[in-house]
């Protein structure tokens, strides 16, 4: 038993280093880059690296708390050299360290300023990473409250008193992996008149949450339609090697892979290397290899199985002969 709980302790931290290294990796400037001028169109059909400029500062990485009350708490941060400033660099004055009662620190995976082309405006991104479409919430209801955080932090920040019409819009970004089909929705304010035609003041373009689909299988290179997606599709993927992933990343989308991007990548694919390792060997995960043992024995295509799993033919082959061995 001991043995047991110490191998999904060590999974568990293994894993949570694997989704880590996942939005280090995505938040690259360039990265960045690449997904508000598929996503936002003030900058689509922009170059890339032309709009790598306009982010501001670094990007906050898994440090912003979500909770109320403590998104915008002041205290000491890696930006407190910034502070005096009158025009902000990046999310300033935000608190990093804050825990809820039940689950613990949760925070908004990635979160930054980005200046419009006109240098003056600013807008507020956040980009969320997830698995899959997850099964225990509404994940719209999720960005609702995400978004509508960053909305309410503002004050205090970025205007003071009653001064509404210096909020900054917002964008809440989704990345979805897993899913059926690639897709890309843009959720938004829209107006209705119900009687009468009143041209009633304000920015309906304050709230947006963006959310992109990504299929299990990455989409061809010639399909320029998902460009977008086959490249979250190759940076997030546990399946590729170091090599597919720098290669696709440099020749189709002539990133520069410089030190930093190579050493996440290279991080990345050792870790989802060493949590597959583990699998074979039965550990935390013998309920897994059990269920691909029950599935080889019912008569299904190992082929099949590796569909279902969402493993390769041969690491089903491996899982299958390491727990006959030990039977």
């Amino acid at each position: 038993m001991g043995a047991s709980i110490k191998q999904t302790v060590i999974a568990s931290d293994e894993e949570a280093q694997y989704d880590e290294k996942a939005k280090k990796l995505l938040g690259h400037k360039i990265i960045l880059a690449y997904i508000l001028v598929n996503t936002i169109d003030e900058f689509r059909g922009m170059n890339p690296k032309d709009v790598v400029k306009y982010i501001e500062g670094e990007p906050h990485i898994n440090v912003v708390p979500i909770d109320p009350g403590v998104t915008n708490t002041s205290e000491k941060t890696e930006t407190e050299s910034i502070k005096d400033r009158k025009i902000p660099e990046q999310v300033i004055g935000l608190n990093t360290e804050n825990s809820e009662i039940n689950e613990g620190m949760v925070r908004f995976d990635i979160i930054f300023y980005v200046r419009m082309k006109n240098g003056l405006n600013q807008i507020i991104i956040n980009i969320e990473a997830q698995k899959e479409e997850p099964s225990k919430y509404k994940i719209l209801n999720r960005a609702v409250f995400y978004i509508c955080r960053i909305i309410s932090s503002q004050k205090g920040r970025d205007f003071v008193k009653s001064e509404y019409n210096k909020m900054k819009k917002v964008y809440s970004i989704w990345i979805c992996m897993n899913m059926k089909e690639n897709s890309l929705t843009h959720i938004h304010l829209s107006e209705d008149d119900i009687i009468g035609s009143h041209n009633w003041k304000g920015d309906l373009e304050l709230l947006n949450i963006i959310m992109i689909g990504i299929a299990e299988n990455p989409p061809s290179k010639e399909d320029e339609k998902y460009t977008l997606h086959r490249l979250l599709s190759t940076i997030l993927s546990s399946n590729l090697k170091v090599n597919e992933k720098l290669q696709i990343i440099e020749t189709e989308y002539n990133i520069q892979i410089e030190d930093s991007i190579r050493e996440d990548v290279e991080e990345m694919c050792n870790l989802s290397q060493g949590i597959k390792e583990k699998a074979f060997e039965g550990g935390y995960t013998e309920g897994y290899s059990k269920a691909i043992l029950r599935m080889y024995e019912a008569g299904l295509p190992i082929e099949q199985i590796a569909t279902i799993m969402k493993e390769s033919v041969e690491n089903i082959k491996k899982m299958l002969q390491q727990f006959t061995t030990t039977k």
